[in-house]
């Protein structure tokens, strides 16, 4: 049983994580509040690591989407008020499940490598306590047990170690958005002078 969890958890880190940003991109896109997001994400990722096995999924990025759309589906049930483009805009987050292209697998093999970058950049307790849970799946307790800690702290790190690389996540997204639209005006600024 073990094993088998340590082999989800790796296939959650190869097959999963790249996949977090484009699916916060399209949520943000489908204005879901930013709270809420990373509220869904959490949520689909504590599904995925409760899988017995990963060997029925074809597309780790399809299962993503598709496992924040039922989530999203879910809270929109239970909402006394819905928004009435809040059900055409669950249709965003189908995706077809298929095997990546190139250009995917590249791009997923860069994002990884992104990921692991802020992974060791994080403060060397926290690195270490998010290390631990979230890429080899350790328990909460036996972490606790390991490093001589109260189980509360464990959590904490392990969540404050999230949050750290979604941030920088989200912050290389907006450094994106700024630098594109810094060229766009001055790409028009270029055309009405030149």
């Amino acid at each position: 049983m073990r094993k088998n969890r340590r082999q989800i958890v790796t296939w959650v880190g190869s097959n999963i994580l790249p996949h977090e940003a484009d699916l916060r991109a399209r949520l943000r896109r489908m204005a879901v509040p930013e709270d809420e997001i990373g509220d869904i994400i959490q949520d689909a990722y504590v599904k995925i690591s409760n899988l017995e096995s990963v060997s029925h999924i074809r597309s780790g990025r399809g299962y993503l989407f598709a496992t924040a759309r039922t989530i999203l589906l879910d809270r929109i049930r239970r909402s006394r008020i819905v928004r009435i483009d809040s059900m055409t805009e669950m249709e965003e987050l189908t995706l077809a499940d298929e095997e990546p292209g190139p250009e995917r697998r590249v791009s997923s093999r860069l994002e990884l490598e992104r990921v692991r970058k802020l992974i060791a950049a994080l403060p060397s307790r926290c690195r270490e306590i998010f290390e631990m849970r979230r890429i080899q799946g350790v328990p909460q307790r036996e972490i606790a047990q390991r490093l001589g800690i109260p189980e509360h702290t464990v959590e904490a790190q392990a969540v404050r170690g999230l949050k750290l690389i979604l941030k920088a996540l989200g912050g290389e997204e907006q450094e994106q958005v700024r630098t594109t639209v810094s060229r766009r005006e001055r790409d028009g600024e270029q055309q009405r002078n030149g």
